[in-house]
């Protein structure tokens, strides 16, 4: 029974508070504002870091096995040589099918070499590192969902450029017909493809035979993507390149490696993320611990009015703290929506430090970062409502009823 007549003391005093909120709306809009935009910066940080992530693991399958160098941590420190790469390519677990020029029955692998070329950002001018991948004709066959949007595929043999639609968008130079010029050579773009979001789009691709002459490499490439027979395949696959005496290898799945590239950049952005939000929280809360003094401050002759006629000081604690968490909560959500609406789908590029070549990709406003968002708001609610509220209850009823 006392319990029920707690609870109704708290429903009485919460809902008087909240309905005079109107009468203090100058402070309250400044406080659901403030937590508002402090909610849009962190999510939209933390953004960047989500579509980082995806496009980096949306680029692996579980069907596809990655080969490296032993002790490589990625492409760009790894050398295989070509006498190596065919035996990998026959190696046992390798699926066999058709690939571009070649017969109808062979091994879905692809030796590639990496390299970095400079391109000026269509935003501001300022020269890039944009990755230049050069690969054999099993390439297209191991990639998911990769599709032609403008123009064809390149002719191996000849110095043509097939270039992802990220790059595309982020880069100068790279429409259908350009000419540019690497290394030894002078290379014309014969297509724009599409990866669906995923790592490739921010490539430039070239047959790696071509590739290799161009920049001094000769029969060496830097890693082999084998398409498996199944994700069951890999045990067998990886057991017969490591146990074989003439090759000096790792191997990953294609998933594992992807998904363990872009730590260093992740872990920047969550810590800048939190770090701006921490900072600019410190002022929402001073901001909502003002707005609170205040509605006290305006409620004192009625809090004391209610003490008076026996309601607990617990009930008077949380009908301030109610108040606080409505505001931040209201703020919480429209800076979330904020974030979701002019950030979501926001393309742009930025460097991968496991390869020091740009990547594209597109802000990631998930359902996650906007309920961690929102969790935030309120925790500044309760921290800008909890002195003011513990103000309130401990303010003696006869000082409280002259005051105001």
């Amino acid at each position: 029974m006392a319990m029920t007549n707690w609870f109704s003391q708290v429903a009485a005093v919460t809902g008087t508070a909240v309905r005079t909120i109107p009468q203090r709306r100058g402070s309250s809009l400044a406080t659901v504002v403030g937590i508002a935009g402090v909610v849009a910066v962190m999510v939209a940080v933390l953004s960047i870091g989500e579509g980082f992530r995806k496009a980096l693991r949306t680029a692996g399958s579980p069907d596809n096995a990655l080969v490296l160098r032993a002790g490589s941590d990625s492409e760009m420190m790894s050398v295989l040589l070509g006498d190596a790469v065919e035996i990998i390519a026959q190696a046992p677990g390798v699926a066999r099918g058709p690939v571009d020029g070649a017969a109808a029955d062979a091994p879905l692998a692809s030796g590639e070499l990496f390299v970095v070329v400079d391109l000026p950002k269509r935003s501001t001018g300022t020269p890039a590192n944009v990755p230049l991948r050069g690969v054999q004709p099993a390439a297209f066959s191991t990639r998911e969902n990769l599709r032609i949007v403008e123009g064809r595929k390149f002719e191996w043999g000849r110095n043509e450029l097939l270039v992802g639609e990220g790059a595309a968008r982020q880069f100068r130079g790279l429409e259908v017909g350009s000419q540019l010029v690497w290394g030894r050579n002078e290379w014309t773009v014969v297509g724009i493809f599409s990866a669906g979001g995923a790592l490739w789009d921010s490539e430039l691709w070239t047959d790696a035979r071509v590739l290799q002459p161009a920049y001094q490499r000769g029969n060496s490439f830097q890693t082999l993507i084998a398409r498996l027979e199944s994700p069951a395949a890999f045990d067998r696959f990886k057991d017969a390149l490591t146990t074989d005496p003439r090759l000096d290898v790792q191997v990953l799945r294609e998933t594992e490696y992807y998904g363990n590239q872009g730590r260093t950049l992740r872990a920047i952005i969550e810590k800048l993320g939190f770090g701006l939000a921490v900072l600019m929280g410190v002022g929402a809360i001073f901001g909502a611990v003002n707005t609170m003094y205040s509605a006290v401050a305006a409620r004192t002759r009625e809090i004391a009015t209610l003490r008076a006629l026996g309601f607990g000081s617990g009930a008077v604690v949380v009908s301030v703290l109610m108040e606080a968490l409505l505001l931040a909560a209201a703020g919480g959500t429209l800076g979330a929506i904020g974030a979701w609406l002019f950030f979501d789908g926001y393309r742009t590029s930025t460097l991968n430090w496991d390869t020091f070549s740009q990547v594209t990709f597109a802000f990631d406003v998930t359902g996650a970062l906007m309920i961690q968002g929102a969790i935030f708001a309120i925790l500044l609610g309760l921290l800008g409502g909890l002195f003011p509220a513990l103000r309130a209850a401990r303010l003696p009823v006869t000082a409280a009823l002259r005051e105001a």
